[in-house]
């Protein structure tokens, strides 16, 4: 039994062997042919996805073309409208250049007509000027055998009597205009000027080139010199300023050209009497305080100015020096006080006559600034200014007005007119200005002797301070008409010859008298 039951396990293991690798094979075949159908069935369902895509795709391309297709054909339609619409411009164009053509043409055809006209005209004309001119040769000749002169000589006293005639012709004619326009120029300007000058009163202060500082006792003096001078030559030496010290009571006198110098000299030395501590140091130290203040009332004085005069804008610099101007004289004027009143009468004139009031006012202030620094720098103090207000970013015209307003250079606007008109009035006002009597006299006779050179003057008077002049001609050379002529001629050569504040008036006078006894 043990035996046959050792053979039959290997066979049966063998026959289970078998029998499961059937049923595995039996098995494995039926899953495939299950996989197989799934497959099939995938791909069937894929294919039919596919055509489903493939119908979408096309329809969604032929949309797409169909759209693309409407787009392009109305793009067509469009660009046919404009072709269109430029065909039928051009063909508009064309008529029109036909039309024009034609005009052309047909006053091309008139030219050529009047061309010809002309021609003939001239011929014609030439003809006739051939028989004029053989025409005044015979009369020429004619007229030198009756009158018995040559040509040349009728000629010479022809042109002398119309020369004559023409010149009492203008006389006339320039009387008349002169007459005519002093009814209107001079009433105007007097309107003008009358209605600036009661507008406007200036106050004056007049300066000299000493300063005189009250002493509380006759003691100060002595501290004031120190110890062998050595006080009186430091503050000599620290202002810039010569004391003088003489038998005048209680009284010491600061003498300078600068009268910025000698304020700085004042201020410092009423200090030093105030505070008794007189000695080198304490000069030095004082002045030194009061240069620094000086510096800073000048800054205020200028500020001050450009504030009652309504002018704003303008750099510091020239501000410090508008305010050193109040520390400057001219003909015993004070400037600062002078530029204030011809920018004020800038102003009122530029008013009267419509210009730019502010700009006015402007160059009023600023045309006497080169006087600040004239005494640093050479030149003409006009010329200085000028130079100032353009180192200073002035406008063009200011420049101008600046350089012009004493003739330095020609004025060439009615700006520098109007300063040169405003400064003449400041400063040729009675009691504006002291001038020598040297002065005075010489100008007096020099303005006779102007009047006296011309031919036909009798007498010449120099009147009302110099502001007129009156002729008094010889009747018997001189008639009515010439005395305008002549009084020009006075005019211009004073103007050319002298210089002169203001204007001066010119009077020809001619008189005939007659003269008889009774017995």
């Amino acid at each position: 039994m043990e035996n046959l039951l050792y053979i039959a396990l290997p066979v049966l293991f063998v026959a289970g062997v078998c029998i499961g690798f059937v049923a595995q094979r039996v098995i494995t075949t039926r899953r495939i042919g299950d996989a197989e159908v799934l497959a099939k069935r995938i791909i069937e369902e894929s294919r039919k996805e596919a055509q489903a895509q493939k119908k979408e795709i096309l329809l969604q391309g032929q949309d797409d073309l169909y759209n693309q297709k409407k787009e392009l054909e109305n793009e067509f339609r469009e660009r046919e409208r404009e072709v269109k619409n430029r065909e039928r411009k051009l063909d508009e164009l064309g008529e029109r250049l036909e039309e024009k053509n034609e005009k052309a043409t047909e006053k091309e055809r008139d030219l050529l007509k009047l061309e010809k006209e002309l021609s003939h005209k001239e011929r014609d004309l030439a003809s006739q000027e051939e028989i004029l001119l053989s025409r005044i040769d015979e009369q020429e000749a004619r007229l030198s055998e009756i009158a018995g002169l040559t040509p040349d000589e009728a000629k010479e006293r022809l042109f002398a009597e119309i020369e004559s005639k023409t010149r009492h012709e203008s006389a006339k004619m320039i009387r008349a205009i002169e007459m005519e326009a002093k009814e209107t120029a001079d009433k105007k300007a007097r309107d003008i000027l009358s209605t600036v000058i009661q507008r406007y009163a200036g106050d004056y202060v007049s300066e000299q080139t000493v300063t005189a500082v009250s002493l509380p006792s006759e003691d100060m003096k002595g501290r004031i010199i120190g110890r062998e001078g050595r006080n009186i030559r430091a503050l000599e030496a620290a202002t810039g300023v010569d004391l003088i010290i003489d038998d005048t009571p209680e009284t010491v006198i600061l003498s300078a050209y600068s009268p910025l110098r000698r304020q700085v000299a004042k201020m410092a030395l009423e200090r030093l009497i105030q505070d008794g501590r007189i000695h080198p140091a304490r000069i030095e130290d004082v002045v030194q305080k009061c240069e620094q203040e000086m510096d800073a009332h000048v800054r205020e004085v200028g500020e001050q100015a450009t504030f009652d005069a309504g002018v704003h804008g303008i750099h510091p610099e020239i501000v410090r020096l508008l305010g050193q101007l109040r520390y400057r004289t001219s003909f015993t004027q004070n400037v600062l006080q002078h530029s204030l009143e011809v920018s004020a009468l800038c102003g009122m004139m530029a008013a009267e006559l419509g210009m730019d009031v502010k700009k006015a006012k402007r160059a009023g202030l600023l045309h006497d600034i080169g006087k600040a620094i004239d005494h640093e720098v050479e030149g003409p103090h006009a010329v200085i200014g000028a130079d100032l207000a353009k180192r200073y970013n002035e406008s063009q015209e200011i420049i101008h007005a600046i350089a012009a307003h004493h003739e330095d250079q020609p004025p060439a606007t009615a700006l520098a007119v109007l300063v040169q008109a405003a400064d003449s009035l400041s400063g040729a006002r009675p009691g504006a200005r002291k001038e020598l009597l040297e002065n005075y006299v010489k100008r007096l006779e020099e303005l006779e002797e102007i009047a006296m050179s011309f031919d036909g003057v009798a007498k010449a008077y120099a009147i009302q301070a110099g502001r007129e002049i009156r002729v008094m001609v010889n009747p018997e050379t001189v008639d009515d008409d010439t005395t305008y002529i002549l009084c020009k001629d006075i005019a211009k050569k004073i103007e050319d010859n002298m210089t002169y504040p203001g204007q001066i008036r010119v009077t020809v006078i001619r008189e005939r008298r007659a003269m008889g006894y009774a017995k």
